[in-house]
């Protein structure tokens, strides 16, 4: 079994609270989810307005399979039209 990992750093250059934020996070988490059956958190950033980043989890048996869900899911975030900018991310592929 492999549990893979991704943590993406993101930028809200537009955004001027924290609740400006809860819906743009709510907006990626929910596209997220729905589209690619994976697991979707803010990880990290929780009180500042202007970055925020997010843990995407799946499980699968295949490595290969697993790396190529979260490639996917970071593309898909950082080529949709959110208000917000990709700064980072990294990819972990865990054999359990």
């Amino acid at each position: 079994m492999n549990v893979g990992v991704a943590q993406v750093s993101l930028r809200l250059p537009e955004n001027l609270s924290l609740k400006g934020k809860r819906q743009v996070r709510q907006s990626i988490i929910s596209r997220v989810r729905n589209r690619f059956d994976v697991a979707v958190a803010e990880v990290d950033d929780n009180d500042d307005w202007r970055l925020m980043t997010i843990g995407i989890s799946a499980v699968s048996n295949d490595r290969r399979f697993t790396n190529s869900v979260l490639s996917r899911v970071v593309e898909f975030i950082e080529k949709a039209r959110f208000e917000a900018e990709m700064l980072d991310y990294e990819i972990e592929i865990i054999d359990v």
